[in-house]
């Protein structure tokens, strides 16, 4: 057994006497355990004569601490330069454990050692390791060859809504929908030993279930959460055996979900600044207020919605539509000077009732629900905005989005104001020239 150990190894009694020299020991250090066994003291072999009675004195020390003191240590650690078969010096790193017989008498130590600066590497990369899955400043999860999770720190399990407990032994299919293929990808190619070589950017979204969310409103379901992870791939090989074949892959990263959604809030909204004042040069070189109102939709369409839809109060006051934008919807006859019969309720007609934005999403059957509004198949999300001029409600200025796309927040109803305060103007000056 100790000639099958990894660490050096030697024996002393409580004279200092060498009991036993392990072949580890042998090669780290050139002595045979012929050469070693049997030696009285270290001196004038293995170390210094004058530094000899104060290591072997450092290396028995442990056994003046009784084995029923509570605090007292079982074993110690220290450093100690030792003699290599053909003079040369080198420092070790020794751990000395006291040996004991049945009745508790101390018989002599037990010294595992090995070289300072390779057992010092040892205690870092452990600490490292220690240190990752402890109170790291970015997430860490390790996933096995088959891509379960087996270690997850704190900050990564926030990250991903789940308590650490729950993802250890679980597939990442557990936790995560879209965007999942690409982790899955980056994981893979780690294992067979192509990591991406920079840090990769990825956007997840998490299963609703693990963010404990609540049904959104209008009937869309659970709300589901996306969160951009900046990450890093390692992959974990064993440094003992030597063995090529991975222990799995280490997933560092950086939650940036919140910056980035600031930038992105940022770009919007210049970009929706920048659409505004392109709007009102274009409007006031039109001579008709009408053909004005309808270049301040086209302006607001893009990155903002697929449809727009102008709407005036009529003589009866019904909605009259006056324009739309991209123009007639495909196929549709024109509803151009019609008057649109809207339902009791229309969220249309609550934006003139009320004078504030009204948004609204389609519920389970969206094209039914399209359709019931009055507006093209693939509308899901609403916003209508009054029309306002001079303290008075002009119309409705109705934005419309289809599959794929978010439903309107408050920051899209503020907006919509924007361009409806415009519309609104441009209207009210087409009636008093008589034009509407």
């Amino acid at each position: 057994m100790l000639d099958g150990m990894e660490a050096a190894l030697l024996a002393l009694d409580t004279t200092g006497r060498v009991t036993h020299w392990n072949e580890r020991a042998a090669r780290l250090l050139g002595w045979s355990k012929d050469q070693a066994v049997g030696r009285e003291g270290l001196g004038g072999w293995l170390v210094r004569d004058a530094d000899a009675d104060d290591i072997t004195r450092r290396l028995l020390s442990v056994l003046r601490t009784a084995p029923s003191e509570p605090n007292g240590p079982s074993r110690q650690t220290q450093e100690i330069p030792l003699f290599r078969a053909d003079g040369s010096r080198v420092l070790m790193r020794a751990t000395t454990t006291a040996v004991r017989d049945a009745e508790g008498r101390p018989v002599g130590v037990y010294c595992a050692f090995g070289e300072a600066l390779a057992q010092l590497d040892l205690e870092r990369n452990l600490a490292l390791s220690d240190a990752l899955l402890g109170d790291a400043p970015f997430g860490v999860l390790l996933v096995d060859p088959d891509l379960r999770t087996v270690a997850v720190n704190g900050r990564a399990a926030t990250a991903l809504s789940v308590a650490q407990v729950d993802m250890l032994g679980e597939p990442l299919a557990e936790f995560i929908t879209a965007g999942l293929d690409e982790l899955e990808s980056a994981l893979e190619h780690t294992l067979a030993g192509q990591p991406p070589r920079e840090p990769v950017e990825l956007w997840l979204t998490l299963r609703p279930d693990q963010l404990g969310a609540e049904p959104a409103a209008f009937g869309a379901g659970p709300t589901e959460e996306r969160r951009c992870l900046v990450s890093g791939f390692l992959q974990l090989g064993s440094p003992v055996t030597g063995d090529p074949v991975p222990l799995g892959v280490a997933w560092v990263f950086q939650d940036t979900t919140q910056a980035k959604r600031v930038g992105q809030g940022a770009a919007r909204q210049r970009f929706r600044d920048s659409q505004l004042s392109r709007a009102a040069r274009a409007a006031a070189d039109c001579p008709d207020p009408l053909d004005a109102a309808v270049l301040h939709l086209h302006y607001a369409l893009p990155g903002f919605a697929e449809h727009a839809l102008l709407d005036v109060t009529g003589e009866g006051g019904g909605l009259v539509r006056i324009a739309e934008s991209p123009g007639t919807f495909a196929g549709r006859e024109s509803t151009r000077g019609l008057v649109i019969r809207y339902r009791a309720g229309h969220p249309a007609l609550q934006a003139v009732d009320c004078a504030v934005p009204v948004r609204a999403t389609g519920g389970v059957s969206r094209s039914a629900w399209a359709h019931d509004h009055r507006w093209p198949a693939d509308a899901e999300h609403a916003l209508c905005v009054p029309l306002r001029s001079r303290g008075r409600v002009l119309g409705a200025l109705t934005f419309l989005r289809g599959g794929g796309r978010r439903p309107f927040d408050r920051l899209d109803a503020a907006y919509g104001e924007e361009v409806a305060l415009r519309v609104g103007a441009a209207i009210d000056l087409a009636r008093l020239l008589g034009g509407c």
